[in-house]
């Protein structure tokens, strides 16, 4: 089990770009932050990812594995432990999501 997922967590592109998370959660939360969802949005911001002299930086975040028992406004939520991958404009798989950050307190499965 890994921490929940929340507004304040800190979520990365394996290549640097930093993951602004946009959510519609208005009810449930954990440690005073509203819980993150796999059905809300993940927007990357600052990738530098160049192929050969193409830029190909990320763009968003699909979460490919949501926790498997918790859910919030019943979608599935996201912990420490889910799996997301970033993903250019054309929908290439550029890697997975870095969780830098998030509460310790609250745990989901």
């Amino acid at each position: 089990m890994g921490g929940l997922l929340t507004a304040s967590s800190v979520l990365m592109c394996p290549h640097g770009g930093t993951v602004q998370i946009v959510t519609t959660d208005t009810r449930v939360q954990a440690t005073g932050e509203f819980v993150l969802r796999s059905s809300d949005t993940f927007i990357v911001v600052g990738c530098p990812l160049t192929i050969g002299t193409v830029y190909h930086p990320c763009t968003t975040v699909t979460w490919v594995v949501p926790a498997l028992r918790s859910k919030a406004m019943g979608d599935e939520t996201l912990t420490e432990d889910s799996v997301g991958f970033c993903q250019a404009g054309d929908q290439a798989v550029q890697g997975t999501v870095l969780v830098n950050f998030t509460q310790p307190r609250v745990e989901g499965q």
